[in-house]
């Protein structure tokens, strides 16, 4: 029997004082259990990379459940593939799920005896299936080409979220008519990390950085939830780092993962559990932990749109909410289904992956304190390995082994895990796993690798050919540089390189506009063509070849907009800063000084560079960059083939060194200083911190508005978060 099947099973109902029903409707609802049961089972191996495996097992059943778990395959290989084809198909089978639950529905709440004593209205367990294939066909609808698709999908979305929010509720009053609640309060918050903290003042925890990984036993069938959650209410339960030990994450040991004891919680530990009375029923769990997915994932996408995009949603009535929507997401990995694992693969991609790109985010002393809008280190370590040890042949899990390692600047580490993870039984997996690969070759300058890492790209999936194009030619660039500059030159070197990089930056504009979103082309997609457009014109103008032609290392724009200086240790970062020099450029003399000249060019290289400084502790040389960034004319950014991004990310990084001056108080005054101005001057640097988002959050439309909006939107949030924990008014 699966995993999912001895889960359900757990312990026994407990005696009921009503009536028994009619033995058809025992059977009936035997029969939906077992029907739910199943296709949980089948739709969980998409987990364990063997998606082929799950249709197959879905195609044998019929009903509602199977129908979701067979969209659901069919809508991962679209999101993770982006490809056009995959997503028509999977919008059709989501209709017609939401159809068929609809009936079921309707008919579950025909039958309904009044009076019993639930904790959700009839036919939830459909509702909830209605709302899972509506908000996927939402997303589809938002990634399609049409604006009339995307409209569509935000009305799905819509009702996608009332009926969540009516789950909720009713699940919120019936736990008040308990005297119970599903909040996580602060000091739930803070226990719960406690255990972290005082792992590390016994010496007993090491270093993030120190962290390698090790393939879980293959032979290891995972842990077996039990039916009655039991959360976080456990005495005896292990916290979450010591149940981390149990799973070996050094690569050069030799013990295997340990099976957890039936009976404990099945995931890392999260604030607030619920009473093991309240969940004992196969489909109030099957709810519970999808409806906490399926909304948590929901408030914390809608949380992370730009500021300008956000407001236009909350108009027709939808807000984000981030620490819920995280709350929501913890409490539904504790379950050993496809919920809790899908809850889990948000968790590590919303940390692993979009906050990565955050530079204003609580201390880490804040998260273990409680800061919900941190990034919990030990946490997703301990989640991570207990999804690994759950599905043992998903290199899903190794890539995010990989990119935590990346998150903890061991770039090395990262790419080694990468590189042995480029085979998966699912080629969206393989297409995920190259493009990490891709980006963090770039981080480390490995330029070779990083033009044949993106190069791949091209032939694993079709988001944006244009991109991967440019960024392989843009490592070209280096090496031709390179060559151009070196000590002993090689003309057949240099003049190969240089034709190789011509030929990768006139190729990305001819594949350009394939994707769209929300009937726009890709930003990234827009950008490249401006700066081909850009060097083409300088080309003509200055009477020198394209390759020439170009100014600011690409490559270090590249890594500055995906936020790698935030991976990088010292020895990478003073290459960037190498990169960076002028005197990398190849163009004659007079070329270049008109090159340096231009003012969005200057911009450019000065925020890079900023970024640069920053992550090297050099907090008065940025300011000086950016100082110097502020000074220029607004109007020198206006035009067809003009950085228009430069001056708000400079506004951007005035917010982060801000930051960095709250979190690290002694990198800008002396003691005498601190004593004196204390909390004044803390409060006057979040101030400012915020005053420089607002700036950007209020910005005039340009190309990489809405990246550069991510960074601006966690930031914000982390301001909220900070000054509602020192008391001061909100912002």
């Amino acid at each position: 029997m699966s995993r999912i099947g001895a889960w359900f099973r757990g312990s026994a109902p407990k005696p009921s004082s009503t009536p028994s029903p009619t033995v058809s409707q025992a059977d009936l609802r035997a029969k939906e259990i077992a029907a739910m049961e199943d296709a949980m089972a089948s739709t969980a191996l998409i987990m364990n990379d063997d998606i082929e495996g799950a249709e197959e097992r879905l195609r044998k059943g019929d009903s509602s459940f199977h129908h979701l778990g067979m969209a659901v395959c069919i809508f991962m290989r679209s999101i993770l593939g982006f490809e056009k084809e995959i997503m028509a198909e999977a919008s059709s089978r989501l209709v017609d799920c939401e159809n068929t639950s609809w009936n079921e529905m309707k008919k579950a709440q025909k039958e309904a005896k009044a009076g019993e004593d639930r904790i959700y209205p009839p036919g939830s367990e459909y509702s909830l299936v209605i709302a899972d294939s509506q908000l996927m066909s939402a997303i589809i609808a938002v990634l399609h080409e049409s604006l009339t698709e995307a409209l569509r999908g935000f009305y799905k979305l819509r009702k996608a979220y009332l009926t969540l929010d009516e789950i909720m509720q009713a699940e919120a009053a019936y736990l008040k008519k308990k005297g119970l609640s599903s909040d996580f309060s602060k000091e739930q918050l803070a226990s719960s990390s406690s255990s972290t903290s005082g792992a590390r003042a016994n010496g007993t925890d090491d270093t993030d950085t120190d962290l390698e990984f090790v393939d879980a036993d293959e032979a290891h069938s995972g842990a077996q939830t039990p039916l009655s959650y039991e959360g976080h209410l456990s005495k005896g339960s292990d916290p979450p780092e010591k149940r981390l030990s149990k799973l070996s994450l050094n690569s050069n040991a030799t013990s295997k993962a340990q099976p957890e004891k039936p009976g404990t919680s099945g995931g890392p530990s999260t604030p607030g559990g619920l009473s093991s009375d309240i969940f004992n029923n196969p489909v109030d769990i099957f709810v519970h932990s999808g409806a906490n997915m399926c909304f948590g994932s929901m408030l914390l996408l809608l949380s992370m749109v730009p500021p300008t995009f956000s407001r236009l949603l909350s108009i027709i009535g939808f807000r984000g909410d981030r620490e819920r929507g995280i709350n929501m997401l913890w409490q539904s990995s504790q379950f050993n289904n496809i919920n809790g694992a899908v809850g889990g693969l948000m968790l590590l991609s919303y940390y692993n992956g979009l906050l990565s790109f955050a530079d204003i985010l609580p201390s880490d002393e804040d998260v273990e304190k409680g800061a919900i809008v941190g990034y919990p280190r030990a946490r997703c370590k301990a989640l991570l390995a207990q999804m690994r040890a759950r599905y043992p042949d998903s290199g899903l899990w190794r890539f995010e082994e990989a990119r935590i390692l990346g998150n903890n600047r061991d770039l090395h580490g990262a790419l080694k895990v990468l590189k042995s993870n480029t085979e998966s039984k699912m080629r969206q997996v393989t297409a995920l796993n190259n493009f990490e690969m891709s980006l963090n070759s770039m981080y480390v300058h490995d330029y070779s690798d990083m033009r044949d890492n993106f190069l791949r790209c091209v032939e694993l999936n079709d988001w944006s050919p244009t991109l991967y194009y440019y960024i392989a030619g843009c490592a070209e660039l280096e090496n031709y540089r390179n060559a151009f500059h070196s000590k002993e030159k090689d003309e057949s070197q240099i003049q190969l390189h240089k034709k190789k990089t011509e030929e990768l930056f006139l190729k990305a504009p001819t594949v350009a506009g394939k994707k769209r979103f929300l009937a726009k082309p890709l930003p990234f997609e827009q950008f490249v063509a401006r700066k081909i457009q850009k060097w083409e014109e300088r080309s003509k103008e200055l009477g020198i070849d394209l390759v020439d032609a170009v100014g600011v290392s690409p490559t270090e724009e590249m890594i500055y907009l995906w936020n790698g200086t935030k991976k990088m240790q010292a020895p990478e970062l003073e290459t960037s800063e190498k990169a960076l020099h002028w005197d990398r450029l190849t163009a004659p003399e007079e070329a270049q000084k008109k090159i340096k000249a231009e003012l969005d060019e200057q911009a450019t290289r000065d925020v890079c560079r900023a970024a640069v400084a920053r992550e090297l502790g050099k907090l008065d040389e940025a300011r000086e960059l950016l100082d110097s960034i502020l000074a220029m004319d607004k109007l020198a950014f206006k035009g067809a083939t003009k950085d228009d991004y430069a001056l708000p990310a400079a506004h951007y990084e005035m917010a982060a060194l801000a930051w960095v001056e709250v979190q690290k108080p002694e990198l800008r005054r002396d003691d005498d200083e601190e004593e004196e101005y204390g909390e004044d001057w803390l409060r006057e640097k979040v101030d400012e911190c915020q005053s420089w988002l607002d700036k950007v959050a209020k910005w005039e439309a340009f190309v990489l508005d809405a990246r550069i909006g991510m960074r601006v939107q966690t930031g914000m949030d982390t301001i909220r978060w900070y000054k509602r924990e020192h008391g001061w008014a909100a912002a």
